[in-house]
């Protein structure tokens, strides 16, 4: 088999950063690779989970995914702290499951998003990346790619928004944005 353990950055304004994900999730279960997709920062249950738990993918989300049905910016403080408790206990799990090689494939759907909004420290990602099984191969979501993780992405996609349906008032539709 070839190498694995190369590491993916899906960042950028533009939608389909998720879906690149889980397209990538897809095709490491179908070729039989141990697949964990961690999701971050989504509270509301999402159209992908279901059909990537029937492959076989191992889903990791907050312990309480309410804590996150908000966006930061409408939280309280102690809102906000109770999310940051949760997103650092998530990103300790991942941690744990990349660093375990038990998986070939370990998503981290939005842990860049996390960064960028100050629910997760920046050294925290980093020392993810720095713990991960020398062979497992790690992908992150997220808007907002910093500059210290960039450098030790091996794979950086951006995806720009040129035009969105959200600018003439449409909002998130089920099944086509989550």
């Amino acid at each position: 088999m070839e190498k694995l353990g190369l590491i993916h950055a899906y960042t950028g304004d533009g939608k389909g950063k998720t879906t690149a994900a889980v397209g990538l999730c897809v095709r490491a279960a179908g070729r039989g690779l141990r697949v964990v997709f961690c999701q971050f920062l989504k509270g509301r249950a999402s159209g992908e989970l279901e059909p990537l738990e029937k492959l076989g993918v191992t889903l990791m989300r907050m312990q309480d995914p309410e804590a996150q049905m908000k966006f930061t910016f409408q939280m309280t403080e102690a809102e906000l702290e109770e999310s940051r408790r949760q997103h650092r206990e998530l990103l300790e799990r991942a941690k744990a499951a990349a660093a375990s090689g038990a998986y070939d494939l370990v998503v981290l759907d939005e842990a860049i998003g996390t960064v960028s909004i100050g629910l997760l420290d920046e050294g925290d990602l980093l020392g993810l990346i720095g713990a991960k099984a020398p062979e497992t191969e790690l992908v992150m979501t997220g808007r907002g790619l910093p500059a210290a993780v960039a450098e030790r992405c091996d794979y950086i996609s951006e995806i720009v928004m040129r035009k969105h349906p959200f600018e003439q008032g449409i909002g998130a539709r089920r099944g086509i944005e989550y």
